[in-house]
């Protein structure tokens, strides 16, 4: 008998950088359109399941042409606290934006 062990996601809080990933960013363009619950972290999900996060926000962005520029102002104002707050968190753990040499 062959046993897989099937590895999961350990969530977007304990990722490097506090999440400045696209599989972070995928998380938190969920939070701001409710496909789950703000602050849920996506801990213990498989590959399958963030595969399907990444195409539920896909379309979720669509009418909006996957511009935030877009989005209806209460969207908007989510959005932006949202990924603020993320930004914020990530820049006082030591993350920088800026590109290295290697980037």
């Amino acid at each position: 008998m062959i046993q897989t062990r099937t590895q999961t996601y350990a969530g977007v809080d304990q990722e490097d950088n506090h999440g400045m990933t696209l599989t972070g960013r995928i998380i938190r363009d969920a939070w701001v359109f409710d496909i789950v619950p703000e602050g849920n972290t996506f801990a213990g999900k498989t590959a399958g399941d963030l595969q399907n996060l990444f195409e539920q926000v896909h379309q979720a962005w669509e009418p909006y042409g996957q511009l935030p520029s877009r989005l209806p102002p209460e969207l908007a104002e989510r959005h932006a606290r949202i990924h603020a707050q993320a930004v914020a968190l990530a820049k006082a753990a030591g993350w920088s934006a800026e590109l290295g040499d290697d980037d």
